[in-house]
């Protein structure tokens, strides 16, 4: 009888356990909380209140993993928005025209996706699931781990026997301590600060607006020396939206009433803050300040036999790019390729399993050093420690952007050593002539910054049809940047709003 104990009953740890389901006779999940009865926030997820959007990637692993899970979370009012076709997005330069590609966005609170993804995970009785259970620790030596420790509901310590033990207990991980305690070494750190904090709120949507909005983002404008200013604003479930405002060092958000109000109201764009005006606020206004890029590098580690981190424990970026979840399917799913390749759980698996699921979230860790670590730096006079990737990248959403363009594509391609001696992907030569182009095109043109959208979530297919796409989107005519009146008129709901609402106004 062959045994899996995963450590954490979050997104990440759920599917983890979906994927062992296959392949053990029997999976344990240990979580430290107790699950909520229905679609509400999970106590002890630090990301609980804020803004969670699932990107197309991670969508089709989500999928891959569990089918009909989509269709299951847009029955019980998720939103799906195009990118950009459904999507009103301030860049830097301008608004970008509206554009319909293959890719998108699924929005939603965090206690519906995890409710809807735990029952199709677990629901069938295959998975063992102990809340208010506590690991404290592995059982084992350098060499082999073959168990855990742990407290169920407060009881005396018990030892769990386990030919595979998967650490996804996120960014708090004790995973170092526990390799440490039983002979097995030090796993090198990485961080990376971002300088950036947000607030959230969650709002009752004007009945004539709840369903039709877009999904709308603002990032900063050009202001080097100043505090960067942003909010998105998406759609999810039960006609309401969540808002957040995000700043840099010396311009965060406030969380009491008026100055979040006050706050909308210096953006470079006043339409977020018109909507939050109009629209019933629900609850408080929730602030998250952990955002530093963190990466331990269990790949590099003589990590013992018999355990594997997957998640925000080993890779954890700062939630503003969106990537965790997106990147936690995606870990899922190499885990189960990896198993079915070596036959299950036994010891071909072992050497090269924490590698294989270091290389899925290589390329969002590379992204986000490299668009937060100037970030950090830009104005404050601040260095970001570990890696230093941040030197000579481009902030802001085109960036974002080139760098997701890559991180659904190849990372199975051989690898050499970054600046920081981490593995490192080469370009494929289509990624190579996006970058060219986006380089000859000085990062001006909507149209480009639309085709990096489509790159993110089309370049994995690697199919000829997706890339023609794309190529057509980055060499056709450059057309002019919006206006804010512009932008809003292609969305003809939004704007007949808005002209009622300057029509009052002026009465």
């Amino acid at each position: 009888m062959s045994r899996a104990v995963v450590l954490g009953g979050g997104f990440a740890g759920v599917l983890a356990a979906a994927v062992l389901a296959r392949h053990a006779d029997e999976v344990v999940v240990v979580e430290g909380d107790h699950y909520p009865s229905g679609p509400r926030p999970r106590r002890g997820l630090p990301q609980a209140h804020h803004s969670h959007v699932l990107v197309a990637g991670g969508a089709r692993a989500l999928e891959a993993l569990l089918p009909g899970t989509v269709g299951a979370l847009l029955a019980r009012g998720a939103h799906l928005r195009g990118l950009p076709g459904d999507a009103l997005i301030l860049t830097a330069d301008g608004w970008f025209h509206r554009m319909r590609t293959d890719a998108h966005l699924i929005s939603c609170t965090r206690g519906l996706l995890d409710e809807v993804v735990r029952r199709r995970a677990l629901g069938g009785g295959t998975v063992a699931v102990w809340e208010d259970t506590r690991a404290l620790g592995l059982l084992g030596d350098a060499a082999r781990v073959g168990g855990v420790s742990v407290s169920r509901r407060g009881a005396t310590p018990e030892a769990v026997r386990a030919d595979l033990v998967v650490d996804a207990t996120g960014r708090r991980s004790a995973s170092p301590r526990w390799l440490a305690e039983i002979g097995a070494g030090d796993v090198e750190e990485s961080a990376v600060a971002t300088g950036l904090a947000y607030a959230t709120r969650l709002y009752e949507a004007p009945a004539d607006l709840a369903e039709a909005i877009p999904a709308i983002m603002l990032h900063p404008g050009p202001n080097p020396g100043r505090p960067a200013r942003g909010a998105t604003l998406f759609p999810v479930e039960d006609g309401r939206w969540v808002v957040t405002l995000t700043g840099t060092r010396g311009g965060e958000p406030p969380t009491d009433e008026q100055g979040f109000a006050a706050f909308a109201r210096t953006l470079r764009d006043p339409l977020v803050a018109d909507l939050m005006a109009e629209a019933t606020p629900l609850g408080l206004i929730r602030p998250y300040r952990d955002t530093v890029n963190r990466r331990r590098f269990f790949e590099r580690a003589r990590l013992p036999a018999g355990f594997a981190v997957i998640g925000d424990a080993a890779v954890a970026v700062n939630p503003i790019h969106s990537h965790g979840m997106s990147v936690a399917a995606r870990c899922a799913l190499r885990l189960d390729e990896e198993l079915t390749r070596h036959g299950g759980i036994g010891p071909a698996l072992f050497p090269g399993l924490q590698s294989a699921l270091a290389a899925e979230a290589e390329q969002s860790w590379r992204m986000a050093v490299e668009a937060d670590g100037e970030r950090a730096g830009a104005g404050t006079g601040e260095r970001a420690e570990g890696t230093g990737a941040g030197a000579g990248a481009r902030a802001g959403t085109v960036d974002t952007a080139v760098g997701r363009a890559g991180a659904g594509a190849g990372e199975r391609a051989d690898v050499g050593a970054g600046r920081d001696g981490a593995p490192r992907r080469e370009p494929n030569a289509f990624e190579r002539e996006i970058r060219t182009r986006l380089a000859q095109a000085k990062l001006s043109n909507p149209r480009i910054a639309a085709g990096l959208f489509a790159a993110q979530t089309l370049l994995s297919d690697d199919t000829a049809t997706d890339r023609s796409e794309i190529a057509r989107v980055l060499t056709g005519r450059p057309e002019p940047l919006l206006t804010s009146e512009e932008a809003v008129e292609q969305y003809p709901g939004l704007a007949a709003w808005l002209r009622s609402r300057l029509a009052t106004a002026t009465r």
